[in-house]
């Protein structure tokens, strides 16, 4: 059976799994990033998670390839750049170091590229020649399709687009320390950084008075909006709000098709999704209007982003 790798090196977790040509998932396992601080260890425990994966099967597999979906990552050069929300600094010779692991062939890309290449490939983009990917986690990641084909740039740091200085407010600093930067708000960090902005604007009662900063998570955001907590009701807003206001903006650029939404923030549903779209038709061109969607994307919610990493094996063999 051919089946291909796919890894997604995340801030907060490292996800591993078997792909099939039909961008089906067939064995999955995760570990958190940040208990291995030390590069090296960490590549091991990749491969050894890989060789337990791998195991499970009884039949012999022919594996195709590698890809990888990492947080600044250069395609051109294999390596991962200054990422925000990794551990390791500088640059990092990740491609490099993982073939002495696994010496198969393999690439590697911004993780937003590689799952906006896995929804052309497997997922609602099919037939697609202009949409824009973004994933919203622990920051905010951005892929982008124009004319039929991926913008990676010159060295593949393409995209950026969680970095862009939006000018809001508070001009709160993103992992890379521009002040007023998209990801700062809008991602499942930002939404948690809202939440406590609002606890001090305002005098409501709330259930996060009681809660700590790194006690609150998406999930309880989301449940407490639900049970009609105001300071949730305005977190969500806030965000978008802003968020609306940067897709209206990147429309503007590459007039797209369609917005796909993954990653933790989505699972928010309709808390995020319909104040979105109000804002988004809010400050949307004329020009535009009635002719970009927002969708979720039509990857399994679970393995979305190492659908996308296999992608870029995948893609190779695609037609």
């Amino acid at each position: 059976m051919d089946i291909v790798i796919g890894i997604d090196i995340g801030g907060t977790k490292t996800k591993i799994g078997l792909v099939n040509k039909e961008g089906h998932c067939l064995e999955t396992a995760f570990f958190r990033t940040r208990e291995h601080p030390d590069l090296d260890e960490y590549l091991d425990q990749i491969k050894t998670t890989v060789e337990e994966l791998t195991s499970r099967f009884p039949e012999r597999l022919n594996i195709l390839g590698c890809g990888i979906g990492a947080p600044n990552a250069s395609s051109r050069n294999g390596t991962i750049v200054h990422a925000a929300n990794l551990t390791w600094k500088g640059t990092v010779p990740i491609v490099e170091k993982m073939q002495e692991r696994l010496p198969m062939p393999m690439k590697i890309m911004n993780d937003a590229s590689a799952a906006a290449l896995g929804e052309m490939l497997f997922g609602n983009a099919k037939g697609m020649s202009d949409f824009i990917v973004i994933t919203l986690g622990t920051g905010f990641g951005a892929g982008i399709v124009a004319n039929g084909k991926l913008i990676t740039g010159y060295d593949g740091f393409a995209g950026e687009l969680g970095h862009v200085d939006m000018t809001i407010g508070d001009g709160r600093l993103t992992g890379l320390n521009v002040r007023g930067g998209l990801e700062a708000y809008v991602s499942a960090t930002g939404l948690k950084r809202t939440i406590m902005y609002m606890l001090s604007q305002y005098l409501d009662e709330s259930r996060f008075r009681s809660i700590a900063y790194n006690d609150l998570h998406g999930e309880d955001i989301t449940r407490a909006a639900e049970e009609g907590d105001p300071i949730a009701l305005k977190a969500f807003d806030f965000t978008a709000d802003v968020f609306g206001m940067a897709l209206a903006n990147f429309t503007a650029f590459t007039q797209p098709e369609a917005f796909f939404l993954m990653g933790g923030l989505v699972e928010s549903g309709k808390w995020i999704f319909e104040p979105l779209q109000k804002y988004f038709d809010a400050y949307l061109l004329d020009v535009y209007k009635g002719k970009v969607q927002i969708l979720r994307s039509g990857l399994p919610p679970k393995t979305t982003a190492i659908c996308g990493a296999a992608a870029l094996i995948w893609e190779e063999y695609a037609g």
